[in-house]
């Protein structure tokens, strides 16, 4: 029998127009952490899409060898029936069912009309048991955090009693505690036989818990390595092509007047500790100033606050001098305020619509795109060619839907739109949370030179590296209040 538990063997996937893979070949020894790297759209989860089924047999060509048997999937109930389950990015839980309810939906313990729940919950907190979680499984998804209900995933899959675990950029939503606790369960598991396949851009954990780490790059195979016998260095070589730095130069800020003043801040909050309390912070035009501290804190509501997207209880917000606290969100915008979002997909993109229609949407209504009545087509087609060629978004065509794009390229319309528009201050949120590691040097260098244009910058990000990296004064925030404000260099 083989040493391989799965072989992909020329596996290619076309969609109208684009190669997605091309002959790409994988073998995944029983029992390891095999690791899956490279760029957004290099082909990964269309890869992991197709061993598990979501593609079916008849769309791709190539063969599925699992446990020495050619496996022909035509749907994803094929695939976990062998002992195959995918966890997605996306995390596709129902907020307003519970726990137990969610892990075994589409698998219940009887039939539809006649489910055993004493017999569905119980075992259910068995799985919440074994991945760490003390929560009952009659718990609301709504009433945990994102790190609970990453775990609740993967007590899902051991329901469906996984034998191959798939997980597509698990920690991407996570912040450093909930991301450690995930990858020991990851290692737990290898302990006990498990084989995992990990897709993830942070190589940093790809490091960590990886046996052996396979490389794709624009739809191709570039080989395997042992983790042992590579670095992070050379792996980002190896999916980008280049050499990548993400530890940008930074130039002398040449720091100006006070752009955004905040001054005793208080808003309501998701929870207890996340409510503003008191906060005062200023940004001054030519400066990053980066709000660091582990999500959940407040960060999130205080952004919300400064957009006109959460209303302000006491206090005030002055962007370049005017007023804009509780203004509308299309007033505080016109004021010159300009934000990436945390959630490219809930507040970032409209994914029905095209990169034109993303690219243009803030400025629809303003010269030279209307005139007040007729849309000026023309030009919106020019100035979008002109962010995709600055950009560097792919696929280059501005008709484009945003829905099938990568998760770097969709990010970068979002960053292309909002550092275009100008202003006196841009809010940068987790502005590389998700995206490959090419996106996150190309996303940085352009947060310095939106700094040297002389704009004001908050940066909130839980990547500590990028905060350091990239920011002149650090903010750091811990239940609602500022608890530092410090210069970069006194920071460690």
């Amino acid at each position: 029998m083989s040493e391989y538990i799965l072989e992909l063997k020329g596996i290619t996937k076309i969609f109208p127009g684009v190669k997605a893979l091309d002959n790409v070949n994988l073998q995944v020894e029983e029992g390891e952490i095999h690791a899956l790297v490279g760029e957004n759209g290099a082909g990964k989860s269309t890869l992991m899409n197709v061993l598990s089924g979501i593609y079916p047999y008849g769309s791709y060509e190539g063969d599925i060898i699992y446990n020495g048997e050619i496996c022909r999937f035509t749907n994803i109930k094929d695939s976990e029936a062998k002992g195959i389950v995918i966890i997605h990015q996306e995390l596709a839980l129902i907020p307003y069912m519970t726990i137990g309810e969610n892990m075994y939906l589409g698998n219940e313990k009887g039939p539809a009309f006649s489910i055993n729940w004493n017999e569905t919950y119980g075992e259910a907190d068995e799985y919440l048991k074994t991945v760490g979680l003390e929560e009952s499984s009659r718990t609301l998804i709504k009433d945990i955090g994102v790190g609970k209900q990453q775990l609740v995933e993967i007590a899902k899959a051991l329901a469906k009693h996984a034998k191959l675990l798939i997980l597509d950029e698990p920690t991407a939503s996570l912040n450093e505690d909930d991301s450690k606790a995930l990858l020991e369960l990851l290692l737990k598991f290898k302990k006990e036989g498990m084989t995992s396949i990990i897709i993830s851009h942070k190589l940093n954990e790809i490091m960590q818990i990886s046996d052996r780490i396979s490389v794709m790059r624009q739809g191709e195979y570039m080989g395997t390595v042992n983790k042992k016998d590579t670095n992070q260095a050379e792996l980002a070589k190896m999916m980008v092509g280049r050499e990548v730095f993400l530890n940008i130069e930074k130039k002398q800020a040449h720091i100006g007047d006070t752009v955004l003043k905040i001054d005793n801040l208080w808003t309501s909050g998701e929870k207890e500790m996340s409510k503003i309390r008191g906060v005062s912070l200023e940004v001054k035009s030519g400066e990053i100033v980066g709000i660091a501290g582990i999500d959940g804190n407040g960060q999130s509501e205080l952004i919300e606050a400064i957009c006109g997207l959460r209303k302000v209880e006491k206090g005030s917000i002055l962007l370049d001098g005017k007023n804009i606290t509780n203004e509308s969100v299309k007033k505080i915008r016109k004021a010159g305020l300009s934000h990436i979002p945390e959630d490219r997909n809930v507040r970032g993109l409209n994914r029905s619509m095209t990169i034109e229609e993303n690219i243009v949407a803030a400025q629809i209504s303003d010269a030279p795109f209307s005139n007040g009545i007729m849309l000026n087509n023309t030009k919106m087609l020019e100035y979008t060619n002109e962010l995709i060629d600055k950009f560097d978004i792919r696929p280059r065509n501005p008709q484009t839907l945003t829905q099938g794009m990568s998760g770097g390229n969709a990010q970068k319309i979002v960053v292309a739109r909002e550092v275009s528009i100008g202003g006196k201050v841009l809010i940068a949120s987790q502005p590389t949370r998700g995206v490959d590691i090419g996106a996150i040097e190309s996303i940085r260098t352009i947060l310095m030179d939106v700094k040297e244009k002389g704009l004001g910058v908050l940066l909130v990000s839980a990547d500590l590296e990028e905060i350091f990296s990239l920011s002149d004064r650090i903010i750091v925030m811990h239940e609602g209040e500022i608890t530092g404000n410090l210069q970069v260099d006194e920071a460690d």
